[in-house]
């Protein structure tokens, strides 16, 4: 008979392990505590969507929807054929049909949501910091135009970024018009482009005809030369266009945002207009994360219109910066004291179980060793633990109604200062002081 097999994870998918959490807890509590800062609340939608409602938004041309979505046909209900439904790929799109369901669109305007450690689903090559299942934070602030909000999110974001102690943090900020005037801009890009296009690559080729902005989001190293004299975006803005850009610029030097122009900066997803930006490390020219306007979705969603602007962080990807730049998380909280039972008796166990119960209960960390070891064993989990005591319950403590108390700490140990013993009663005001 054949052995078991041994599963794996999927190709893209990855555990978080213990060792892990550090950074995540790090990461999400500073993201948390900004945004709420900022006034932004905490939304979470769910992991599936119909899959109209990133069909009509992403746009049916954009890599997202053509390569990346995991989309399947739901069981059949009492009405017949399921429906299509679809493992959420990015995060905006489900807020926004949220906001317009709930008729958050009747509260006081702008309502400034985001979410945290969402986790999204794409079928993409997996590399560095990018996983076929990834996690984000990310704001939206819908129901506003005004570029001051614009500035906000921004600024939200890099505070984040400095507050996690992450340097050489770069914001790239470019415009990409609206409706009006960004007709004329793709038209004068296909113009660029067409005596071009044998040399370009085969996506290049594809998105000549189905979205022209993305030639600009090309990464292969042949069309670099082509992208840096095509057209720049800002250069055909409607006067509306470039007020609003010019105002999302002064209000982010109010705020002391650093950033510099990228005119060839575009964003994978058709529901952009305006403001786009991108936060890249100096270190690592790899995008951080994206985010920007999105004064039309609302609309593709049946709603009425809306302005909004957001982002989305992979907090994978930060993760991997913060690691590259040495920045280590705070440590976990070790535990107070360890529990250590001298003998076999089922009574000296029972007392044991009873004092980690009641520290435990009082709120101070405690820990004990399982499986009937040695008590030179259990002192040496109590040492490795990094807990502060080690209480050692002997036949003679628990006779006497007492607890023999032994630090832990090195500074302890050099002052000869190494074991004492209390009435059991005054163990947690001991372990309080």
């Amino acid at each position: 008979m054949s052995a078991a097999q041994q599963y794996r994870a999927l190709q893209g998918f990855r555990d978080i392990l213990p060792d892990e959490q550090p950074y995540w807890r790090f990461v999400e509590q500073t993201a948390a505590s900004v945004a709420e800062l900022y006034g932004y609340r905490r939304i979470e939608t769910p992991i599936l969507e119909e899959t109209g409602v990133f069909l009509k938004t992403s746009g049916e041309t954009s890599d997202v929807v053509e390569h990346q979505m995991y989309t399947f046909e739901d069981r059949p209900g009492r009405e017949g054929r399921g429906q299509s439904l679809t493992l959420r790929p990015e995060g905006t799109a489900g807020v926004v049909r949220a906001y317009l369901e709930h008729g958050m669109f009747k509260l006081p305007q702008p309502v400034k949501l985001y979410y945290l450690s969402e986790p999204m689903f794409r079928h993409e090559r997996p590399q560095a910091g990018r996983y076929r299942q990834h996690h984000q934070f990310g704001c939206e602030a819908l129901g506003e135009s005004d570029p001051a909000i614009d500035a906000e999110l921004i600024a939200l974001l890099y505070q984040v970024y400095r507050q996690l102690g992450l340097q050489g943090i770069r914001v790239q900020l470019n415009s990409i018009g609206d409706p009006i005037c960004r007709p004329r801009y793709v038209e004068a890009l296909r113009a660029y482009y067409r005596p071009l296009l044998d040399q370009c690559c085969h996506n290049c080729q594809s998105r000549f005809q189905k979205n022209p902005l993305r030639l600009l989001d090309c990464k292969e190293p042949q069309d670099q030369d082509k992208i840096a004299a095509a057209p720049r975006s800002i250069d055909y803005l409607c006067s509306a266009c470039h007020e609003h850009f010019e105002g999302a610029q002064r209000f982010l030097q109010l705020y002391e945002v650093p950033f510099e122009l990228n005119p060839l900066l575009v964003r994978g997803l058709d529901y952009y207009t305006r403001t786009v930006f991108e936060f890249t490390s100096e270190g690592d020219a790899t995008a951080l994360n994206g985010g920007g306007r999105y004064d039309g979705l609302a609309e593709l969603l049946g709603g009425p219109p809306t302005p909004g602007i957001g982002f989305g962080m992979g907090i994978e990807r930060v993760i991997l910066e913060l690691k590259r730049q040495g920045i280590v998380p705070p440590s976990p909280e070790r535990p107070r004291a360890f529990v250590v039972y001298m003998g076999k008796e089922p009574a000296l166990k029972e007392a044991a179980v009873r004092l980690v119960a009641e520290l435990r209960h009082a709120g101070i960390k405690t820990e004990m060793s399982y499986g009937d070891r040695s008590p030179k064993a259990q002192m040496k989990q109590a040492n490795a633990s990094g807990a502060a005591f080690a209480l050692i319950v002997g036949e003679e403590e628990l006779a006497q109604g007492s607890i023999a108390v032994r630090s832990l700490r090195a500074e302890d140990a050099e002052g000869g200062a190494r074991q004492v013993v209390i009435p059991r009663s005054d163990v947690l005001r001991y372990l309080q002081g």
